[in-house]
This record gives structure tokens, C-alpha cells and sequence, in this order.
């Protein structure tokens, strides 16, 4: 087991981090940006070191500086959490030649899954469904409108080292195509470094359906169940929860087996999510795969009792997996609401600022991610997540209870958060009958504005 461990990251996934190693024995160390001195990742890790100023590239995405303090506090591994370098090729390169082991799976995998096309062909090739779409990255709007012409509109522009809901732009005709392939193309340079696009098939009204993966180093594969994370805003998730509601056995074991196959035909190392879109008629298609944490792993922790980020340290390691399929039992039902500082009402601006109150909601059921507390000041710099709320009951109707409880409990002034928006959701109709679909919220939202 390692000694110590460098978490290259910051917020609550940080901090999450830092309570499994303090369960495992594993000594921790914090890097912060100069924005980040009072959060509570720093405060809870044995060391912690500086790293750079606010802006991200010169702090958290940056490898040199991220190097250097883990070779000043001597750390044998370094976890990457999710986002910033989570899924830098490069960066676990860069560990592996300074003898750091990096928790995730190998750079060569992480490159071919990484690119949404070679990971769509390797995909195809395992007789899995994709959709329907080019072959690899598009060159000219010519050559897209002739591709969209064969497929039928409407399509959807994607950027192919995408993520995250940049670079993507859907269409449903030759001029809404043109002007989408330019600014996928742009966005996609911005984000990624990497202008090429691809394009698919929209599957209209999908639902989004991930399995989660573990596999150790010796070739051993198993999943511990889907999650649901359909409903989504510009293609960023909002709320998850597993087991999925409204899919049958049959489809569901079909899909896990596709995730299995999946994960053994690439050589998978590691923790990691096959994505899926389903579509109206019960179709399923894969979409991508994501080759670390999830900030969702909460909820299949919950229903599994699986510590997934312990077993991603133990992987890293080289041990063995101890777990068999057969053996993972998926029991009640768990959701997650993301709490994130952003004004709903204003089209979801961000809102930095100083917490002024904070309370926390608690009672059976009920677990909260976070790494803020009353008077921290939210900096400008990052993401908008500052909490993750997760519900856990014995079936989907007491979890949403549990939920629904704890909404009202939460109490956060001073900013602007998502949670008024998640009360509302949580009291409608659709949601509590699991009738979900990527579009609903933007359904749900004009529902709202009708009033």
C-alpha cells in the first residue's frame, strides 16, 4: 500500500480523497492555489503545499509546479480526482517517468478513449451499438452537410477530445449545420487545444445511462450497477441517481454485459464509466467512456457498499480485485443532487461570493459532499460545484422522501444556489414517475417561466 499520496486536485473531491487515505493509513498532501488557502482540503491534509495563483493553468493544470510538490513532499502516487488532469495523458506520462505512480489507468488508454472517435471505432469493433454518424473527425462543412444528408437530420456536432458538454452543437438543417460545425470547431480549440469534430445521429429525447467499472491489473472486470444521469443541463449533469428508473432487466443486463466487453476489449485498468444513450425504443448506444472517477460515484457507493475511491487505490498498487460479479448486490435506491453556486433563474450564471450561513441537512439516508462551510468565500476561478447531496432509502419512492426532506433543511445564503431549483424538480410529477429524458429540464424549466 502506498505511503503517501499527493491529490492533485481541490473542492470536495479533494477532501474525499483525503478521508479514504486517512481510512487506508495512507499520509496525504493538499495543493492549493492561492484562492484555495482556507478550504477545508487543505485544513484536513497532513501536508499541504502551495502551487501557483487562482487561474487554474497556473496552478492546478500545472504539471511542472503539481511535479515539483510531489517530489519536494516525497508521495509515491498522485490522485487526480476528476476534471483538471484526471484525463491528461501527458500528465500520467510525466508521473510515470519520475517513478510517481499515477491512480488511473494507463496514458495509452486514456489517449485511445480520450478521442471520442478511435474510442467510438474500438467500441464498433467489440460488436458494440454506437451511433450512427462519421467514421472519424470531420474536415470541411462540405463534407458534414454530405454526412448529415446520409443520416438525416437532425445531427449533433461533437468535438472529438471533448467533454463536458463543450464543443457540442446540434442541427437540423444544412444552414443551422454550417454555422454549428464552425462554432463546435472554435469551442472545441478553446477547450481542448484540439479543433477536430465529429458528427453523430441526434438521438432526440435519449436518456443517459452510465455502468461503473472496476478492473485491476491482472485483467479482472467487474461493474457495480448503472446510474442514471439523464436529466442535464448544456449537457452538464445535474442530478443522478441508481438504480436507473423504468428499465427492464433484460435491457439493463444487456448493457452491463456491452460495458463489460467494453472495458476487457480496450485492456481497462483501473475505475472507470461506459456511457450509454438510450433511446425511445429501448435502443442503447455507446457514447464515450470516462477514464476516471466520476463526481456521481457517491450514489453507487451507497447502493453497492463499495468504497469505490479506496478500490481505485488498491488497483493503483497492482492488488487484485476481491470483489466477483456475482457478488455485487445493488440494494435501495440513491440520488445525488449537485449544488452548485449558480443563479437558475438567470440562466445559471455562477455566483462567487462569501457564505454568510450554512447549514447542513442530516437524519437517515442522508450524505453531503462538500468542502465549504458558513463565511468561506467562493472564488471566481473554478467550477460552480460546491456540494453534493446524496439520498439513500430502501426503494426510489423514500429516497426522493429523504430528498425532499433534506432540500429544505440545506440552507446556504449569501449566493445564489441550485437547491430552490432541485426542490422544485423533485416535486414534479414527471420526475418522481421516472419519465426522464435529456430534454426534460429544459421542459421543465419553461413549464416554470409559464406559470
Amino acid at each position: 500500500m502506498f505511503r503517501k499520496i499527493l491529490i492533485a486536485n481541490r473542492g470536495e473531491i479533494a477532501l474525499r480523497i483525503i478521508r479514504a487515505c486517512k481510512e487506508m493509513g495512507i499520509a496525504t498532501v493538499a495543493v492549493y492555489s492561492e484562492a484555495d488557502a482556507d478550504s477545508l482540503h487543505v485544513r484536513y491534509a497532513d501536508e499541504d503545499i502551495c502551487i501557483g495563483p487562482p487561474s487554474s493553468s497556473k496552478s492546478y493544470l500545472h504539471i511542472p509546479g503539481i511535479i515539483s510538490a510531489a517530489e519536494i513532499t516525497d508521495v509515491e502516487a498522485i490522485h487526480p480526482g476528476y476534471g483538471f488532469l484526471s484525463e491528461n495523458p501527458h500528465f500520467a506520462e510525466v508521473c510515470e517517468s519520475c517513478q510517481i505512480k499515477f491512480i488511473g489507468p494507463p496514458p495509452g488508454i486514456m489517449k485511445l478513449m480520450g478521442d471520442k472517435t478511435l474510442a467510438k471505432k474500438r467500441m464498433k469493433e467489440a460488436g458494440i451499438p454506437v451511433i450512427p454518424g462519421s467514421d472519424g473527425p470531420v474536415k470541411d462543412r462540405e463534407t458534414a452537410l454530405k454526412i448529415a444528408r446520409e443520416i438525416q437530420y437532425p445531427v449533433i456536432v461533437k468535438a472529438a477530445a471533448g467533454g463536458g458538454g463543450k464543443g457540442m452543437k446540434v442541427a437540423h438543417n444544412d444552414i443551422r449545420l454550417a454555422n454549428a460545425f464552425l462554432i463546435a470547431q472554435s469551442e472545441a480549440e478553446a477547450s481542448f487545444g484540439d479543433s477536430r469534430v465529429y458528427i453523430e445521429k441526434y438521438i432526440d429525447q435519449p436518456r443517459h445511462i452510465e455502468f461503473q467499472i472496476l478492473a485491476d491489473e491482472h485483467g479482472k472486470v467487474i461493474h457495480l450497477g448503472e446510474r442514471d444521469c439523464t436529466i442535464q443541463r448544456r449537457h452538464q449533469k445535474l442530478i443522478e441517481e441508481s438504480p436507473a428508473p423504468n428499465i427492464d432487466k433484460k435491457l439493463r443486463r444487456r448493457m452491463a454485459e456491452a460495458a463489460i466487453r467494453g472495458a476487457r476489449a480496450i485492456n481497462y485498468a483501473g475505475v472507470g464509466t461506459i456511457e450509454f444513450l438510450v433511446d425511445k425504443n429501448g435502443k442503447f448506444y455507446f457514447i464515450e467512456m470516462n477514464t476516471r472517477l466520476q463526481v456521481e460515484h457517491p450514489v453507487t457507493e451507497m447502493v453497492t457498499s463499495i468504497d469505490i475511491v479506496k478500490e481505485q487505490i488498491r488497483i493503483a498498487t497492482g492488488e487484485k480485485l476481491q470483489h466477483r460479479q456475482e457478488d455485487i448486490c445493488i440494494h435501495g435506491s440513491a440520488i445525488e443532487c449537485r449544488i452548485n453556486a449558480e443563479d437558475a433563474e438567470n440562466g445559471f450564471t455562477p455566483c462567487a461570493g462569501k457564505i454568510r450561513a450554512y447549514n447542513v441537512p442530516g437524519g437517515p439516508g442522508i450524505r453531503v459532499d462538500t468542502h465549504v462551510y458558513s463565511e468561506y468565500a467562493i472564488p471566481p476561478y473554478y467550477d460552480s460545484l460546491i456540494a453534493k447531496l446524496i439520498a439513500y432509502g430502501e426503494n426510489r419512492f423514500e429516497t426522493i422522501a429523504r430528498m425532499r426532506r433534506a432540500l429544505e433543511e440545506y440552507v446556504i445564503e449569501g449566493v445564489k444556489t441550485t437547491i430552490p431549483l432541485h426542490r422544485h424538480i423533485f416535486n414534479s410529477p414527471l420526475f418522481v414517475n421516472g419519465r426522464l429524458h435529456t430534454g426534460f429540464l429544459d421542459e421543465f424549466l419553461g413549464e416554470q417561466k409559464g406559470r
